[in-house]
């Protein structure tokens, strides 16, 4: 690559996610910021500022035609990750994608199959599978400090952006989706899932979801998005055999709570338990989960290894979307998620 294997990146797209791309992707030291593409120029050159050095510009031609630029990070509307990150892999170039990864499973599938068949890295952008908690709460379960996982509850729920394009399971669940994927250890995987939502506003979509995700071990995922709720909710409990966490992600003093209390039953004596034991709140580094993300990127790229939130991972959270969408319109009876073989472990 030269320079010292400094990888030369394009950001394409410059409205709500791509300013936060572009700023992080200039803080890592593996990575040169060379272009931000957007259908609007004048837009990127505004999010840019006058003195930047990089290149604002409408043409995606032109960036994927430029040998120094090695890999591009797409924020675009979903709708276009197939095409853009086709083109961006059939020339060459590593591709981090927004999630979802593409519209449909299908399209996933071929994003996933044209990177690897071109030794290419495919990278997600699930950035919560970043954050400091998802990767203490990553470390633990698959430590067996919690045991077998028994059920997970997650509740995400704020005054939201109504899409027009998109419902909010779509919009909101991949959040959740992908954090699952992170965590759970690679036995356990979704099988089939049950949703149900509402449109109280009239909107023509989905504004208020339920998932209910059973997993491969028997355990139960359920999941709460909505985007009418007046107060900001994001919690996530996540109960084992062993111990059980609570993860507030609105509070950044005591963001995880480990509890070691619970409900054992004796087999023998078919006699139920109960344990009482200690909370501990484990000291966690805050950092910049899209910082972490970007030198996970450039690892993978350097390293010629999959990173953390691999294009499978990015099609197993469709696969889930898509049972989810089907499970909708059939009234919420349970859909099986098709299975994606080959996952991360390290």
């Amino acid at each position: 690559m030269g320079n010292q294997d400094v990888i030369g990146l394009a950001v394409i797209g410059a409205g709500y996610w791509g300013p936060n791309l572009v700023r992080n992707a200039q803080a890592t030291p593996a990575l040169h910021l060379r272009y931000l593409c957007d259908l609007d120029a004048e837009k990127a050159q505004r999010v840019l500022g006058q003195y930047s050095t990089v290149r604002a510009t409408a043409s995606l031609d032109e960036v994927l035609a430029d040998p120094d630029v090695h890999a591009v990070a797409i924020a675009t509307p979903a709708a276009t990750h197939l095409p853009v990150a086709l083109a961006a892999l059939e020339a060459g170039k590593h591709v981090l994608v927004e999630k979802p990864l593409a519209a449909n499973f299908e399209d996933g599938l071929k994003l996933v199959e044209t990177a690897e068949q071109r030794g290419l890295t495919l990278m997600l952008d699930h950035t919560f599978a970043y954050t400091s908690s998802v990767q203490h709460l990553r470390k633990i379960i698959r430590g067996g400090e919690l045991g077998d996982i028994q059920y997970i509850d997650s509740v995400r729920i704020n005054l939201g952006l109504v899409q027009p394009d998109v419902d909010v399971l779509w919009d909101l669940a991949p959040h959740d989706l992908s954090i699952f994927e992170a965590i759970l250890p690679d036995d356990v995987t979704p099988v089939e899932v049950s949703a149900h939502g509402s449109d109280p506003i009239g909107a023509g979509v989905a504004c208020v979801g339920h998932l209910t995700v059973r997993l491969s071990n028997g355990a139960i995922t359920h999941v709460h998005v909505n985007w009418l709720s007046p107060t900001k909710i994001r919690t996530m409990v996540i109960g084992g055999s062993q111990r059980t966490v609570v993860w507030d992600d609105n509070n950044p003093a005591q963001r995880l709570s480990i509890y070691d209390r619970g409900v054992d039953l004796s087999p023998e004596q078919q006699k139920i338990s109960y344990r009482t034991g200690d909370m501990v709140a484990p000291a966690l580094v805050e950092r910049e989960a899209l910082r972490t993300m970007m030198a996970e990127f450039a690892a993978s790229i350097t390293e010629k290894r999959a990173p953390l939130t691999d294009g499978r991972a990015g099609l197993r959270v469709l696969a889930v979307l898509e049972a989810a969408s089907e499970s909708l319109r059939s009234g919420g009876v349970f859909v099986p998620v098709q299975q994606v073989e080959g996952r991360v472990s390290s």
